[in-house]
């Protein structure tokens, strides 16, 4: 049986999986799943993933696993992308959690209703805007004084963090504001071998 990986080629976090699965050579089949027309929400799909949602994967045994980042540090396990050094992996911890609590629902939020439900910004809560910013600014502060998130090497941290950032213009977000920030986006992109998601103009 062949590993399985539902996701919407729209979202950032079904990117994470697909990169780390691309970046370590793992076969899988890709099942394209669009969350905005109901597919996730069917009794089949829910019965794999009881909280309706992608990314989701199916094992080669059948066994399940949601949530991007658990499926990173799955993945990420004895791999190169986990610092052996036990602070510098808290430190790649601490990013994967921030970035669940602190970026993704501003960042990602601000895209999918600017971007894919064409909302106007007077019809969007303007606390997103000033959160997703201080978020940005908080990876600014970061990456001036390294070129990764967790110091000198790619980790999962950046799989993570790159994911809405890349895109982050999607969303009203300025990155030439955050020049560190966009030069780390690019850094990463070519890491893993991605075409850039930066407009032109970057």
């Amino acid at each position: 049986m062949t590993l399985k990986l539902y996701g919407s080629s729209g979202s950032g976090n079904c990117h994470k999986p697909k990169w780390i699965l691309d970046r370590l050579g793992i076969a899988y089949e890709w099942i394209e799943t669009d969350s905005f027309s109901g597919a996730t929400r069917t009794p089949e799909f829910l019965a794999l993933n009881p909280a309706g949602q992608v990314p989701l994967i199916v094992l080669d045994d059948g066994r399940t696993l949601a949530q991007s980042n658990a499926m990173l540090l799955f993945f990420g396990e004895g791999t190169y992308l986990v610092p052996r050094d036990s602070y510098e992996r808290a430190k790649m911890y601490e990013w994967l959690f921030w970035e669940q609590y602190s970026h993704e629902p501003q960042i990602a939020v601000r895209i999918a209703r600017k971007h894919f439900l064409g909302q106007r910004d007077d019809e969007l809560d303007p606390a997103l805007l000033t959160k997703g910013k201080a978020a940005l600014a908080r990876m600014e502060a970061q990456l001036r004084t390294s070129p990764f998130l967790v110091g000198q090497a790619l980790t999962l941290a950046d799989f993570a963090l790159v994911a809405y950032t890349r895109r982050a213009h999607l969303g009203g977000f300025d990155l030439s504001e955050y020049p560190s920030v966009k030069a780390w986006v690019r850094r990463v992109e070519d890491q893993l071998g991605l075409e850039t998601a930066l407009p032109a103009s970057s």
